[in-house]
């Protein structure tokens, strides 16, 4: 899905376009953690209200991301699964209360983060009662200006091996860029990847956040044909 909620027609047009395709879990931000205070900041609950009904009417789960302890309670009436980003992954507290939560949740490894102290945020996680956790390798910082972050695809199979838990890829954020995309999914999967996360946007150069990272309707159809030999049927 897009990188943020930006209006009921955008969420609307985005997920039937999806939905249509066989996707079956829609993510989109509604409280945005950026780095400019002047950037988009996201809709808050209104957002995810936007969010959940264009889930709800095509047939698909949300995600959402939870920037903070305050908003898990609506975060978790409207998403099926909550994510914690990136920035919060040792957000310790935030971690306890989200998997408190009585939902799924989806944490992404921090950019800078060893496996170890990505494998130990999934601990607080699991303590607080979540079992049912997905974790995502998101690309990491180092001194490469080719892409936004270095994706590190041994840490899917490391993952795999040393947690046993579900591993997506979030190719989107790794590459900053969307002309590399389905090539880092491929190595994605083919590295044993459970899914992999992409941006969508049905006018990526409207968007009010990353738009150069995301993809629109007939690029990520594009996209979703180089991937079919590589994704199981139903």
């Amino acid at each position: 899905g897009p990188c943020a909620v930006e209006d009921p027609d955008q969420m609307d047009e985005v997920a039937a376009h999806l939905a249509g395709r066989g996707v079956r879990i829609l993510r989109a931000g509604a409280f945005k953690p950026r780095t400019s205070p002047d950037a988009f900041q996201g809709l808050g609950e209104p957002g995810l209200a936007m969010l959940a009904e264009a889930a709800r009417r095509h047939g698909m789960a949300a995600v959402t991301e939870v920037t903070d302890i305050r908003w898990i309670d609506a975060c978790a009436r409207h998403a099926d699964m909550l994510q914690v980003g990136a920035r919060n992954m040792s957000n310790f507290e935030l971690l306890r209360a989200v998997g408190a939560a009585g939902r799924p949740v989806l944490l992404k490894r921090g950019l800078a983060a060893t496996l170890d102290e990505f494998l130990h945020a999934a601990e607080y996680v699991f303590r607080a009662g979540c079992t049912r956790l997905v974790l995502c390798e998101r690309g990491i910082r180092t001194f490469s200006r080719d892409t936004r972050f270095t994706l590190d695809i041994s840490a899917v199979p490391l993952l795999k091996m040393r947690a046993r838990l579900p591993v997506v890829v979030d190719v989107s954020h790794a590459a900053g860029r969307r002309d590399i995309l389905a090539p880092l999914a491929r190595a994605a999967l083919a590295a044993g990847a459970d899914g992999v996360m992409v941006e969508v946007h049905p006018r990526p150069h409207l968007a009010r956040s990353d738009g150069a990272q995301q993809l629109d309707l007939p690029q990520f159809d594009a996209f979703a044909d180089a991937l079919a030999p590589w994704i199981p049927g139903p």
